[in-house]
């Protein structure tokens, strides 16, 4: 955002004269930055003209200290992450609820890491909400993969809501046990934790969160991410349950238009609580194992079965996961092909056809050589 024009409005498009010189094309307000549709409000000021979609965007340059200088495409995000940059080449829109459905095996933490690290990487906020892991297992998830969380730990720009350690019947006894290193961890991330005294008191939850991106001034900016929704519904009523996604959605997306990621792991026939919710979120994102490409051998695959508002390429694609790079997208059966190429021409190169005629014309030369001498001592003895 720009600073605004400074000088208050004084006609309208439907007299000025070049307001159909521009309609051809594309005109965006000079305050929203979004498509004019009609003819536009203007502003005459030391002779420039200034295009407003509407006499709200006039008058709001009176009242602000900026104006936008982008479109705003319904505040679009790129996610930072291969298989999602691959089956959305037009970004993710911002006040999106995605859930993450995943099967055991298919490392569903490993991408909610990435998407943390992607967003700390471009200079926003992230929270996660743990259910599954205590805190220092949560930083232990970033380390394993070579990304080093402490210094944005220090910095107060990632934050754990922690839902897990209220189960623990002694938690200092817990870390007392602990090595020397994950103390460590523990005091890097404890003034950056937010602990809930008892996650399955909803209202509490949401309150600590509502705190965590408040403290992290999270409008418009920053991610949030729960680890599993599938252990949530373990430890509330159903309704309750529902309830929490609803009011995340409404509140953290809708409302401060913060993208949520929600884990779901597929247990049982898949038709209860979280998978029932497909109606209500915003994106669906599934990894499965696939055990059909290649013989015994189970692939990873992840695809986007759905994202409201933006181009979607809902497509299955094959993924592991490298350390410091981050989920990496392959052909198993063009990388199946090259290893077999690469057995077959190192069998070539140990057993060569040349290497066989290289010595059959040795042979062939001492063979000569040999009958040579024996002629010359025949001509001697003459």
């Amino acid at each position: 955002m720009t600073d605004p024009v400074d000088e208050e409005a004084d006609t309208d498009g439907a007299g000025s004269p070049d307001g159909t010189a521009e309609a051809a094309g594309i005109q965006r307000c000079d305050y929203c930055r979004l498509p004019i549709p009609h003819e536009p409000t203007v502003l005459n000021r030391d002779e420039e003209t200034y295009r407003f979609c509407s006499r709200a965007c006039r008058r709001a340059v009176e009242n602000s200290d900026r104006v936008f200088t982008q479109f705003q495409e319904a505040r679009r995000f790129d996610p930072g992450v291969e298989a999602l940059q691959t089956a959305l080449p037009e970004g993710m829109p911002r006040n999106s609820f995605v859930m993450l459905g995943d099967l055991a095996g298919t490392r569903t933490e490993s991408v909610q890491a990435e998407l943390v690290w992607r967003t700390l990487q471009r200079g926003e906020p992230a929270v996660v909400v743990a259910f599954l892991e205590p805190p220092v297992s949560i930083i232990q998830s970033f380390i394993s993969l070579e990304w080093n969380v402490l210094p944005y730990l220090e910095r107060d720009q990632l934050h754990v809501v922690d839902g897990f350690t209220y189960r623990v019947d002694d938690p200092e006894r817990m870390h007392d046990r602990m090595s020397e290193w994950n103390r460590h961890l523990r005091s890097v991330a404890n003034d950056a934790t937010t602990t809930v005294r008892d996650a399955t008191e909803i209202h509490e939850l949401e309150n600590r969160l509502d705190n965590a991106l408040e403290r992290l001034e999270m409008d418009e900016r920053g991610i949030v991410v729960i680890d599993s929704l599938t252990e949530l519904g373990s430890i509330v009523q159903p309704i309750r349950a529902y309830n929490f996604v609803k009011d995340v959605r409404a509140d953290v997306c809708k409302g401060r238009f913060v993208p949520v990621f929600a884990g779901a792991t597929m247990a049982g026939d898949g038709g209860g609580f979280p998978h029932d919710l497909g109606y209500m979120a915003d994106g669906i994102v599934e990894m499965r194992l696939n055990e059909e490409i290649v013989e015994d051998a189970l692939i990873k695959q992840i695809r986007v079965r759905k994202m409201s508002g933006v181009l979607t390429y809902p497509e299955w694609s094959a993924y592991e996961y490298t350390s410091g790079t981050g989920i990496v997208l392959f052909d198993p059966k063009e990388e199946m092909a090259d290893s077999r190429q690469e057995n077959l021409d190192a069998f070539e190169i140990e057993d060569s056809p040349a290497d066989d005629e290289v010595l059959a014309e040795e042979m062939d030369r001492l063979e000569e050589a040999g009958a040579s001498e024996m002629t010359d001592g025949e001509d001697g003895e003459g």
